[in-house]
């Protein structure tokens, strides 16, 4: 883990090269400077930097950054929870703890063949969580609204622990991206539903907002329904609002450095729909602010090829040949 961070930290400094990252310094999901000393330190079973970084997220109303976060360390405890069981054995009541310990779980059940039972019997364990977590804070009802998508839950419900997360953060990305996505569940083909409540939410964002980018995240969920092509008809008939929700998250790329840690998944998802929209030369320029950061999603819901690394380098390969063809 050690040897990742430093290689991420060389790669940073490199990145000021308007050239593309070569393909042995692309780096899968790594951290950011915020992140990587929690992950550091939770590889030697220490909680402390995690707790710090959270507290902070929290105390500074940081809802983005605390819900990727988080996530990210849930992940981290699926194969080495040593630290976060000492966390919640020291501090049964942290919040910070419990909502980790509440991603971990869903994210326990998420890939199981039981996964709608099993969700539904701990939606009111991470409801009660999330209702201990205070008046503010949105990150534990997104958890809640992800265990609930995956167990199915009836409209209602829903509904109920959605108007609890917008009530705190009327623009938290992550509680959006969960209600999209149970949108698209209910119906798969629904795709005028998710862009009009996809549009609708990033209109009344501010502009530096993360939510600005939710309409791409309903064009990725277009473009990868079943049956979906370039050139299909249901994509054809949304085409000019999946070009407009690609040029929104453009211009949000643009307010970030290059090479960013913090935007690359939107930078990463961004060459996905700009590459299925054939839109290659715009590709091309998210793939140079990119450098060297790959994210896991979107390239890991690619079934033809569950590598996301290596579906990113063939995506990028494939992005250079059309450029050297002359195509756009």
């Amino acid at each position: 883990m050690l040897r990742a961070f430093l290689r991420s930290a060389a790669a940073r400094a490199r990145s000021r090269s308007p050239r593309p990252a070569p393909d042995d310094d692309v780096l899968l999901d790594a951290p950011d400077d915020r992140l990587a000393p929690a992950l550091v330190a939770a590889a030697h079973g220490e909680h402390g930097p995690a707790a710090g970084l959270l507290s902070g997220t929290r105390e500074n109303a940081e809802w983005d950054h605390r819900d990727r976060y988080t996530t990210r360390l849930a992940a981290f405890a699926r194969s080495r929870s040593e630290w976060l069981d000492t966390w919640r054995a020291t501090d049964p009541d942290d919040p910070d703890a419990q909502l980790v310990a509440a991603r971990l779980t869903v994210d326990r059940h998420w890939y199981s063949p039981a996964r709608t039972e099993l969700l539904r019997q701990v939606i009111p364990s991470v409801v009660a969580a999330a209702e201990a977590a205070g008046p503010v804070d949105p990150v534990p009802w997104r958890t809640a609204l992800d265990a609930a998508r995956g167990a199915r839950a009836p409209h209602a419900e829903f509904e109920r622990l959605w108007e609890q997360a917008v009530r705190r953060s009327p623009h938290h990305y992550g509680s959006h991206v969960a209600a999209l996505e149970y949108l698209a569940d209910a119906s798969p083909v629904a795709h005028g539903e998710c862009l009009d409540f996809a549009e609708t939410a990033a209109q009344d964002a501010p502009e530096d907002a993360l939510l600005r980018a939710l309409p791409l995240r309903a064009a990725f969920t277009c473009l990868t329904a079943a049956g979906a092509s370039a050139d299909g008809a249901s994509v054809r008939t949304y085409r000019p609002r999946l070009d407009d929700a690609a040029d929104r998250a453009t211009a949000l790329s643009a307010a970030h450095p290059v090479a960013d840690p913090w935007a690359a998944e939107l930078r990463n998802l961004l060459v996905y729909v700009l590459v299925r929209l054939e839109r290659h030369r715009e590709a091309a320029e998210q793939l140079r602010l990119t450098g060297p950061y790959v994210t896991s999603f979107p390239w890991e819901r690619d079934a033809a090829d569950p590598d996301p690394l290596g579906r990113f380098l063939q995506v990028r390969a494939d992005v250079r040949a059309h450029l050297e063809t002359g195509s756009h």
